[in-house]
């Protein structure tokens, strides 16, 4: 039997496949999904949900910022499963020195066009009184929000299907090709271009992209409603988030629209099991109490691990592959995957299409140089 023809077949229906889908569908392109387990699983199920602005790099800011606006623009199509929640993130500071980064950022934000608010220690116990005593201020970015990712992902594929994508669920990629997609069981899906879109798996099939396993831990409490009212995240979270040492925790805790509080976050190298690490689980929790103190009194109804795709430069691989003819890559958003979504699918449908990016993409080349980029 023939396969259908398709001109783009992509492989992961995790967040960043499903966008891309939707994208490719919505300039009216004959699209397949494989994916080999569930819409919305992996580092999309795995990830916090947050859509943020962040400043590591220029480019890091650039894909954020221009993702953020993508989503604030689809925010009235978006279903009440995926509880979109503009609820702010607030970047607190314990002490003088970091008060010092929250002024740096304040201006940086400034002058590219992101508001942002300075919080003394007096505003920040106002705008949360749950958090402890004696913290030295903080910066507030209300345009920051939470998505309940799964149910994100599960609605653009959907939307995608609606304008014709077709989805191959429960089958599994065994080898890209110039002209499509070999499938486990030997069919192939033909197709003019191929997107791998697989993640932390998406080595297996485009050999030798710089692409590690990152492990992290989450854990969902009962419902708490309005015991905190924004994202909250240390400062130290930077560092935790770009090290590439074998293991960090730091303080990250969102509401949730449940009333939950969900909390992270943990970050590990080297580790290949999906196993909740009850050393790396303890160090987290009580990072967590360390600013919000009655968190230790609550009871978790939920914890879970998760890999994401990280890369060395901390920036996602978006473009064509630099080995495989007619393959494009879509993955390496290890923690910004949720954010990055919608603006990794117009930057690659924007390569496939030959048009210009409202950004430039040369920072998220797959052909470019990592090593000098991290350095």
């Amino acid at each position: 039997m023939t396969q259908p023809a398709y001109d783009v077949v992509i492989v992961g229906a995790g967040i960043i496949g499903a966008a891309i889908a939707l994208e490719c569908s919505r300039e009216h392109m004959r699209v397949a999904v494989i994916e080999p387990d569930v819409v919305g699983g992996g580092a999309t199920a795995a990830g916090m949900g947050h859509i943020v602005v962040m400043d590591d790099s220029e480019a890091q800011f650039a894909i954020t910022h221009y993702s953020q606006r993508l989503w604030k623009a689809m925010v009235e199509e978006l279903p009440c499963d995926v509880e979109f929640m503009p609820c702010g993130t607030v970047w607190v500071a314990t002490d003088d020195e970091e008060l010092h980064e929250v002024r740096r950022k304040h201006e940086y934000y400034g002058a590219r066009g992101v508001t942002t608010e300075i919080l003394d220690a007096a505003q920040l116990g106002e705008a949360e009184p749950n958090l402890r005593p004696g913290l030295a201020g903080g910066l507030l970015v209300p345009g920051d929000s939470v998505i309940y990712s799964p149910c994100a992902a599960r609605f653009f594929l959907q939307q995608a299907q609606s304008k014709g994508a077709e989805l191959y669920l429960g089958v599994r990629a065994f080898e890209l090709r110039s002209h499509g997609v070999v499938l486990s069981d030997g069919a192939t899906l033909c197709a003019a271009f191929v997107v791998n879109a697989a993640g932390t798996w998406a080595p297996r099939l485009t050999p030798g992209i710089e692409i590690r396993k990152r492990k992290g831990h989450l854990a969902i409490t009962d419902r708490y409603p309005g015991h905190i009212r924004h994202q909250l995240v240390e400062l130290g979270y930077l560092k935790s988030a770009h090290s590439f040492t074998a293991e960090s925790v730091a303080f990250n805790v969102q509401p949730r629209m449940t009333g939950q509080l969900l909390i992270g976050s943990s970050r590990q190298f080297g580790s290949d099991t999906n196993e909740v690490d009850g050393q790396i689980l303890r160090r987290m929790l009580q990072r967590a109490f360390e600013y919000l103190p009655k968190l230790s009194h609550m009871s978790a109804i939920r914890i879970w691990t998760g890999f994401r795709a990280a890369t060395p430069d901390k920036l996602p691989l978006i473009g064509k592959s630099p080995t495989q003819e007619n393959v494009y890559l879509a993955t390496g958003h290890e923690g910004l995957g949720i954010t990055t979504s919608l603006g990794t699918a117009r930057l690659l449908v924007d390569q496939l299409l030959n048009r210009r990016s409202e950004i430039p993409v040369d920072p998220y080349l797959p052909t470019r140089d990592m090593e000098t980029a991290h350095a």
